[in-house]
């Protein structure tokens, strides 16, 4: 067994400590102008947005780089002026990558602002904005090659059933016996099955008792994974290559909830699980896209060490819990915008439970689409303060941005707007995010 083989990062297991089973013990061993804050952008026509899903499936189906201009939010023009900011951030970025020692707050800096697609350079950038790899560039093959050896060796552990996991023991142990004794013949040895190797076994020790009992799960996943993005070729499974990505992921997702019993697998870690996968695997060095899934494994283990307690039923009251957090965002709206607040708190009873809910367990994966996923996530990964700081943020931002149409409607008005968010700028939205009032971030993460 690996036990107190996988570790959290230290700021993870700050906020976090001890909440991740098995993880906890030891995985490191060793431009558009923007316009004038709190004014409410006028939502676009589905029309206008664009998904950015055609351009992801050719990159799928041809198997090479695919430059993107980023389209705007509404006509979709992309002026001169915008396309040699977006070259000079680029060059930036790509400066800052290949420093021998990475300055972090300079990364967080150019993420903020939105990664360009393409190269690799979102893959390398979010790793290193996770913890997932070190300042230091001298340490990076170093630590991936432990990384991705320890996930390996998980998943022969944890994720092979008790005969194929016996039968590879056995096999390394007869190889070091044959070397040692490699003069003497002899007779062949008969193995015996214990009571607690038998795949009928009832006991709670057996290997086959364990196993039996995360099948139900895996099919929870099974069934979760296939509606995850169908209509993106990526995870599609009408594919060879969308097949062979959803496994990837399952094998993820079933592997975190053996290694943690007392949060397993919720449903929606696969959305959250989805962008990361997707980055990765997309990366044009072909040793990193290779090694999509063990890199995958480790940064959505760190993506979910400040918010797993979301997961957890049984915390949900506590201050750490998923309704502690929905309050801080009613405060926060309520700090930048008590009318508004008031208006859904007191007067139509439209609580955050019924529309946040979603938004922060997942990440917004539900409320947005794919490209702007990715979008907002270099703004979340980005902040000084954590993940959840900015998501809050993000999330009141949302509300203000529909505050006319809000105070407008009635309580199923409003449910239903807040549940389908409409199409609107992201930009717009991250800027609104960025300028809420210092006042209310008392309860941001510790740096």
């Amino acid at each position: 067994m690996l036990k107190g083989k996988l570790k959290l990062p230290d700021k993870a297991r700050r906020v976090f400590p001890d909440r991740l089973g098995s993880l906890v013990a030891g995985f490191d061993d060793k431009d558009e102008e923007i316009g004038e804050s709190g004014k409410e952008l006028e939502i676009l026509e589905p029309n206008g947005s664009g998904s950015g899903r055609e351009s992801e499936d050719d990159y799928v189906e041809k198997m090479e780089e695919v430059r993107q201009i980023p389209e705007r939010d509404g006509a979709g023009i992309v002026s001169v002026k915008e396309l040699i900011a977006a070259d000079e951030k680029r060059s930036d970025l790509e400066y800052q990558l290949s420093q021998k020692e990475i300055n972090l707050e300079k990364l967080q800096r150019i993420a903020d602002s939105g990664l360009p697609d393409g190269g690799g350079l979102r893959a390398t950038t979010w790793k290193l904005l996770l913890g997932f790899l070190p300042p230091s560039r001298d340490l990076w093959e170093k630590e991936l090659t432990e990384s991705r050896q320890k996930y390996s060796k998980l998943k022969e552990e944890f994720l092979s059933s008790p005969s194929e996991f016996r039968r590879d023991k056995e096999e390394t142990l007869n190889s070091k016996e044959q070397n040692s004794d490699s003069e003497f013949d002899g007779p062949l040895r008969r193995h015996e099955i214990s009571q607690e190797d038998h795949p009928l076994s009832l006991g709670k020790a057996s290997l086959w008792h364990q196993y039996f009992q995360h099948t139900e799960m895996a099919e929870q996943i099974d069934r979760d994974l296939q509606r995850t993005h169908p209509d993106m070729k990526f995870f599609s499974e009408d594919t060879s290559f969308g097949r062979k990505n959803k496994e990837a992921m399952r094998n993820i997702l079933l592997l975190f909830s053996k290694l943690n019993p007392a949060i397993r697998y919720v449903q929606g870690m696969n959305e959250v699980l989805a962008p990361i996968y997707y980055i990765f695997s997309t990366d044009p060095a072909e040793q990193n896209a290779a090694n999509a899934e063990a890199d995958s494994f480790s940064c959505f283990v760190r993506l979910l060490s400040d918010s797993v307690d979301h997961f957890c039923q049984q915390l949900d009251n506590s201050s750490v819990g998923i309704l502690s957090t929905l309050s801080r965002l009613a405060e926060l709206l309520k700090a930048n915008d008590e009318e508004l607040w008031r208006h859904l708190e007191v007067t139509n009873k439209v609580k955050p439970q019924f529309y946040a809910f979603r938004w922060i367990t997942l990440l917004l994966t539900q409320e947005f689409n794919f490209q702007s996923i990715l979008r907002i996530w270099d703004s979340l990964l980005s902040n000084p303060f954590g993940v959840q700081d900015m998501l809050l943020r993000f999330c009141c931002a949302m509300l203000l941005c529909v505050k006319s149409k809000l105070l407008s409607g009635d309580f199923a008005a409003n449910l239903k707007l807040l549940q389908h968010y409409p199409d609107i700028n992201i930009e717009h939205l991250l800027q609104e995010a960025r300028d809420l009032s210092p006042d209310t971030s008392s309860y941001r993460l510790s740096p």
